[in-house]
C-alpha cells in the first residue's frame, strides 16, 4: 500500500465491520472469520476495531439496545472457547473477550484475536461465534493465497479505493459473493451461494431457478 492508500484504509469506519462478524453473536453463514490486515495499519485496526467491540452490549435479545446474544446451546460454546484456547495456546493474543461472559448460560464475550496464523485450528474452520481472528500481512498476493488457504468459499469483504485492485481483489477471491467496501451483501435480487464445501448452486435473483429447471436438448436434421 502507499502512503496514501494507507491513511484512506485507516479511515474506513470499523462500524461496519462489527454486523458483518457480531450480528447474532457471529451465528450467520456469512459472518467473517478471518481479518487480513495490511501490516502497514494493523496496529491502528487493532486498537480502534478492539475499542469498538468492547463497546458491544451484551444480553438478553429482548433487552433494550442489547447488540449481543447467546449462542445457540453448550455445544456451540464449547467450540468456541475450543477455538480460543487452541489459538492462545500457540501464540495468539487476545486483544478483548476470550472467554464466558459474567451472564453465564451460553453468553460469550465479543473478543478479537491477534497474532493468528494458518497454522491454527481458527484458520481453518467456521467459527459461528462472537470471535474475529485477526492475520497481519504484507503485499496483496500474499493475502490472496491465505484467504483462499480453506475448503469454505461462501463470502468475502475487502476495502480498497483503486477500481483496479479492487477488481483484481474480488477476481482473485475464490468465494461465491464478494462485498468492496461493505460488510452487508445479502439481498434477494442478487445470486446467493459458495464455492467449495459451502455448496453448489445458487439462490436468488434469475440464477436461483436454474436449480429446479430441467433443460432439453433438441437436434432437428431435414
Amino acid at each position: 500500500m502507499t502512503g496514501a492508500e494507507q491513511a484512506a484504509f485507516s479511515r474506513v469506519q470499523i462500524s461496519w465491520q462489527c454486523p458483518s462478524k457480531y450480528r447474532n453473536a457471529g451465528q450467520t453463514c456469512v459472518c467473517a472469520n478471518r481479518f487480513f490486515v495490511q501490516e502497514g495499519i494493523h496496529d491502528a485496526f487493532v486498537e480502534k476495531f478492539t475499542a469498538r467491540v468492547r463497546g458491544l452490549r451484551v444480553g438478553d435479545g429482548f433487552g433494550e439496545d442489547v447488540q449481543i446474544g447467546p449462542m445457540i446451546d453448550q455445544a456451540a460454546v464449547e467450540k468456541v472457547e475450543e477455538l480460543v484456547a487452541d489459538a492462545t495456546g500457540r501464540g495468539g493474543t487476545i486483544s478483548t473477550g476470550g472467554k464466558r461472559h459474567a451472564l453465564g448460560k451460553s453468553f460469550f464475550e465479543p473478543t478479537v484475536l491477534t497474532d493468528v496464523s494458518p497454522e491454527f485450528q481458527i484458520f481453518h474452520e467456521e467459527i459461528f461465534g462472537p470471535v474475529a481472528a485477526i492475520i497481519k500481512f504484507g503485499d496483496p498476493e500474499e493475502m490472496y493465497e491465505m484467504a483462499n488457504r480453506t475448503p469454505f468459499g461462501l463470502a468475502a469483504y475487502f476495502y480498497g479505493q483503486n477500481l483496479s485492485r479492487v477488481w483484481r481483489t474480488a477476481e482473485a477471491l475464490d468465494f461465491g459473493i464478494v462485498g468492496a467496501n461493505t460488510g452487508m451483501i445479502s439481498t434477494e435480487v442478487a445470486p446467493f451461494g459458495g464455492m467449495k464445501e459451502s455448496g453448489n448452486g445458487r439462490e436468488g435473483s434469475k440464477y436461483g431457478i436454474e436449480d429446479y429447471l430441467e433443460v432439453k436438448y433438441f437436434c432437428l436434421s431435414i
